[in-house]
């Protein structure tokens, strides 16, 4: 095979080949497997299994309820439970993506959109990662045939039964009903299960877009979440919640970031706290556990370990690397439409936008629990990118991957930070050593040190304008400053580096991915983007929002810019510019009638912003008008008034949450602090100290969804990034003053 390789026919074969997997779903006693997402019981439960990690994002409502009206099932009878890891749930959408960072070789055997190739990588790998808002475009599909297959099942045992044709049975509400005759699932499960579907599966038709539209706004929500009243009894478990006999607490000290060493800690001091079992060493870290948690962390601070730092970066040293590439630094063009570079002449106007290190900083920090016995590994752990986290902890202990069961548990909230794998392989460090079933706690201060935040980038915008007074942009230039922090995320993820070894080698590296959102949703005559990589001495990571965050709020800032220095209206000028994009037409018209919109008149405190996330065709589209008012303490945003068409609207009421959830984030991003940094470390560690928003900061929002035929979009990342742009121009609007740098408050004008 190898020598085959090298000519490159057998490997492109091997890619190319189509697979199938086994069925990864078990039955339990009275369970009936139909497909590798759903089981019905003879009781009538139907079980659907969700392959993606539950973030709070409602995923694990949204499959189900896929799955529930195309079944025909009683929204009452649906129960869930995570997936097993399996090549049955490849994320097709996301592996096309993220399949050059994975494997470069595999991704230049032939066309990287070729869905057979890609289908063939994800599902050979069990690629089944939660990331880039890809879950419903990824699953929509395969769980709605699953569903309507089992459906036919169904309705054949029934006909099969009363002598009749199939294809004459009604089936809703979990029965299948031909004139006077009636059964419910559970009575017909053990039959259907026994039997061939129809290929291609009958699904049912898609409800038209007036039917969509009164969806959308009906009250209360038809499918409630299902998570919702374990969340509010406290009986839902995460990775926290897990209890195994014998089990002990562990706590763990890093270094400044995983390049950091160990270098000495005081051993007997652990000695003095009651409850001590043991402590485990490690080259970057040193972990203590204990009969609790507490314990173990007083133990751990107690033996005042010391570290080595790698990268002993302020976020001085970082703001100037920054500063010096983006003027003069050597560029990769990322994108280039229209005329291209040779259009833009002259630069009539150019800025510069500057946005620091943001944290994930999700509530819940990281934690997992674990059993080491017998040669095996057991671990419960909440990752967006399972089998990696799997791969990662087998390697660790020097195990097959075979070997190691993972558990997937939900996460108190992620942002992306969730997959990283470092805790993985930490518990299974420290299961191994102490061969005994441990759980593995960071406290926040680990969060703070290791969650490596999104990569800071500073963005340089020239444009060329029309002349005759219309200062419409003629062509327009964007070079982003920052590291390529795709890549690096792509060698921590799929190769297992270490952040000093991925830092090391994607240095220099073209990242078209850093720089997602550069495009933007206006029919510009002529548009370059560049991308400038920075090696900034700091580990990063993806952060909700990711790229799109600094893109969004460059181009809208800019745009607004142009608009207040040549007299033009914000609305009106944003419209002209969108070609034949009708779908954002109808979200900032829409906006700007939720918000009364009144042109942007100075001191009115209005800010407007648009942005898209995704290509022209299937991409998500939200505009914002963000309302700010001054009074006691200084400058306040009082009304968030935003619309957003997200394609098809599977359920409204996670799509609004989604959104609702998203601006606030955006909030945090645009008024909250910056993370400085100081020999490589945080200068602090509290979760207070970020100035995330309260509920008391919270301005009113509103939210519209447009109904609309096209495939949906993720909604969990519009909010987050349009926020800061339309919060930036309403500070504007409100007080005069232009803020250029994110988080706003920290400087920059």
């Amino acid at each position: 095979m190898t020598g085959a390789a090298a000519g490159g026919g057998l490997l492109v074969a091997w890619y190319l080949m189509p697979r199938s997997y086994p069925n990864p779903l078990i039955a339990a006693e009275g369970e009936h497997v139909f497909d590798a997402w759903l089981k019905i019981a003879e009781d009538g439960v139907v079980t659907v299994a969700v392959p993606q990690i539950e973030m709070g994002q409602g995923i694990t409502t949204l499959l189900p309820q896929i799955v529930a009206q195309e079944l025909g099932a009683d929204w009452r009878q649906i129960a869930i439970e995570p997936a097993p890891i399996s090549g049955a749930y490849p994320n097709i959408p996301l592996a096309e993506k993220w399949m050059a960072l994975w494997d470069p070789l595999a991704a230049g055997l032939s066309d990287p959109t070729d869905a057979m190739q890609v289908e063939r990588f994800a599902g050979s790998n069990r690629f089944s990662a939660t990331a880039d808002g890809t879950s419903i475009v990824a699953y929509k599909a395969p769980s709605r045939a699953a569903a309507a297959a089992a459906r036919a099942m169904l309705a054949q045992e029934a006909a099969s039964r009363w002598d009749a044709s199939w294809e004459e049975c009604q089936v809703n509400n979990g029965i299948v009903s031909l004139g006077e005759n009636r059964a419910t699932f559970g009575e017909l499960a053990a039959g259907a299960a026994d039997r061939s579907p129809p290929d291609p599966p009958p699904l049912r038709p898609e409800l038209p877009i007036a039917e969509v539209s009164r969806e959308i706004a009906d009250a209360p929500p038809e499918y409630p979440r299902i998570d919702m009243p374990s969340k509010v009894d406290g009986s839902y478990q995460y990775a926290g919640d897990i209890r195994l006999p014998g089990m002990v607490f562990a706590a763990i000290r890093h270094g400044a970031n995983d390049g950091a060493e160990l270098t000495d800690f005081k051993a007997e001091a652990a000695q003095s706290v009651s409850g001590v079992v043991g402590a485990v060493k490690s080259k970057k870290w040193l972990a203590v556990a204990a009969t609790t948690w507490w314990s173990a962390q007083q133990a751990i601070e107690a033996m005042q370990p010391q570290f080595k730092t790698a990268f002993p970066v302020s976020s001085e040293d970082i703001s100037a690397r920054l500063d010096t590439m983006v003027d003069g630094g050597d560029s990769f063009r990322i994108a280039e439409t229209g005329f291209g570079e040779d259009a833009m002449t002259r630069v009539d106007m150019a800025r510069r936008y500057e946005v620091e290190p943001a944290p994930a900083a999700p509530l819940e920090t990281a934690c997992a629990a674990a059993q080491y016995q017998d040669g095996r590994l057991e671990l419960w752990i909440a990752s967006q990118a399972p089998e990696q986290a799997r791969i990662a902890a087998a390697r660790a202990i020097g195990i097959a991957v075979e070997d190691v069961a993972l558990y997937p548990m939900p996460a108190g909230g992620s942002f992306d930070a969730r997959l990283e794998h470092d805790q993985a392989i930490e518990i299974a460090i420290i299961a191994k050593e102490l061969a005994r079933p441990v759980q593995l706690t960071w406290p926040r201060r680990e969060e703070m040190v290791l969650g490596r935040p999104r990569n800071p980038a500073y963005v340089l915008i020239g444009a060329q304008l029309s002349q005759g007074g219309d200062a419409n942009v003629d062509a327009m230039r964007l070079r982003i400053a920052c590291p390529p922090a795709t890549h690096e995320f792509g060698k921590r993820l799929f190769g297992n580096l270490t952040s000093s070894a991925a830092v090391r080698e994607s240095a220099g590296q073209k990242d078209a991915l850093a720089c997602e959102g550069a495009v933007p949703p206006y029919r510009l005559p002529s548009l370059v983007v560049e991308h400038i990589p920075v090696e900034i001495g700091l580990p990063v990571g993806r952060v909700r929002g990711n790229a799109n965050t600094y893109t969004a709020f460059a181009i809208e800032s800019f745009i607004d810019e142009i608009v207040q220095e040549n007299g033009r209206e914000p609305l009106s000028y944003r419209m002209a510019m969108l070609g034949d994009d009708i779908r954002m037409a109808t979200c900032l018209q829409k906006a700007a009638q939720m918000a009364e919109w009144n042109g942007g008149a100075d001191q009115s405190g209005q800010g407007l912003a648009c942005h898209r996330i995704g290509d022209a065709k299937t991409g998500g589209r939200i505009a914002c008008i963000a309302t700010a008012r001054q009074g006691e303490g200084g400058v306040r945003v009082t009304r968030l008034s935003v619309a957003v068409d997200i394609g098809q609207v599977i359920n409204p009421d996670i799509a609004r949450q989604q959104i609702e959830g998203g601006l606030i984030f955006g909030i945090g991003t645009a008024l909250g602090n910056a993370i400085r940094f100081r020999a490589g470390l945080p200068e602090s560690f509290d979760y207070a100290d970020l100035g995330l928003p309260t509920l008391a900061d919270c301005p009113e929002i509103d939210v519209e969804l447009i109904a609309s035929s096209a495939a949906p979009a993720d909604p969990g990342e519009l909010g987050a990034v349009v926020a800061p742009p339309a919060i930036a121009n309403a500070l504007f609007s409100a007080t005069g003053l232009r803020l250029r740098r994110l988080p706003l408050l920290s400087g920059g004008i």
